[in-house]
């Protein structure tokens, strides 16, 4: 491919991703089930939120779409390549902490990366669940478990990886989803961090 070819490759699997990303899940699934998510609970339009606030089956509902909307891009962009799929993966994850839908304040992107982890890992994605699940379990509190499998992640992708580009995108992805966590992780600290039903 020539040089216009790639740059123009790179702008529509990127924007791709994040519009991917970007769905408003949670204020879809919110409406259906007569809440507000940005109004209630802890603010944040995330599966955790909903299942907090509306109930278990529309927390699993809005937890499906939104890992979904990581791995169908990452899938795509895969037949591409890995280091395609892996600018998918942080584009997508991108888009839905950050959606101009919803001016830039979105979800702490955990489903949504852990969706995209899956195309290119699907042992340390399956794995990572797995441990995202037992501490919650333990600890009553989804954004340690959260926190938890941000920090592993770029550990697992660099054993795991094949290119280089994949371990920037899990940096990338891991750094994103911390820093989203940030108010989390003051709660955290002063004991006011809300508990998981």
């Amino acid at each position: 491919m020539s040089a216009v070819s790639d740059v123009l490759l790179v702008v529509i699997v990127a924007v791709a991703a994040y519009l991917c990303g970007s769905f408003p899940t949670a204020s879809i699934v919110g409406r259906l089930s007569g809440h507000d998510h940005s109004k209630e609970g802890s603010g944040n339009p995330g599966a955790s939120n909903v299942y907090r606030t509306s109930g278990a089956a529309y927390g699993l509902v809005t937890v499906v779409v939104d890992v979904a909307k990581g791995l169908v891009p990452v899938a795509i962009a895969l037949t591409l390549g890995r280091e395609w799929a892996a600018l998918a993966w942080a584009c997508a994850t991108f888009g839905h902490i950050l959606p101009l839908g919803r001016f830039l304040n979105g979800g702490k992107g955990v489903a949504t990366a852990g969706g995209g982890s899956l195309p290119l890992f699907p042992l340390l994605g399956i794995g990572l669940v797995l441990v995202f699940a037992a501490v919650v379990k333990v600890t009553k509190r989804a954004s340690v478990g959260s926190l938890t499998m941000a920090a592993l992640l770029p550990i697992g992708v660099a054993w795991f990886r094949e290119t280089d580009a994949e371990l920037l995108a899990s940096i990338a992805v891991a750094g994103m989803v911390i820093v989203r966590h940030r108010a989390n992780i003051g709660r955290l600290l002063s004991g006011e961090e809300l508990k998981v039903r």
